[in-house]
């Protein structure tokens, strides 16, 4: 039976969010020499991709996006330098609930996102808010 439950999303995108950050991740991306699979599944070439804001607004918590820069602390703590990943801040702290392979295994789909939280939130006995 699910416990403690869930209040957000974070994700964590694998690049900086400064000017410098992004140009450098940007152009890497375009030579095939960085790829952060959190970004395929958010974001198109240069802008938020429709698909994930609808998918991101069906959710039952708020998702929020943060760079390596400017995660917050304890986000950063449980990550421990592992990104792309999804955490969930619950009633009972954060728990990681998807690393860079399970977002890699999304194959840049926003809808896959989606059933892979609500699938590794039942695997730990996460609830949604009632």
């Amino acid at each position: 039976m699910p416990t403690a439950a869930i209040r957000r999303l974070v994700g964590v995108y694998d690049a900086d969010g400064t000017i410098r950050g992004e140009l450098a991740y940007f152009v890497g991306a375009r030579l095939g020499r960085r790829h952060c699979a959190l970004c395929d599944i958010t974001h198109g070439a240069v802008s938020e991709r429709a698909a994930w804001r609808t998918c991101r607004a069906a959710l039952p918590v708020p998702f929020e996006t943060f760079h390596r820069n400017d995660q917050p602390a304890p986000v950063r703590a449980l990550l421990n330098g592992r990104y792309p990943a999804v955490a969930a801040e619950t009633d009972d702290g954060w728990a990681l609930l998807l690393g860079p392979e399970e977002l890699d295994a999304c194959g840049s789909s926003p809808d896959a996102l989606t059933a892979s939280v609500e699938a590794a939130s039942e695997r730990l006995g996460l609830r949604w808010p009632s």
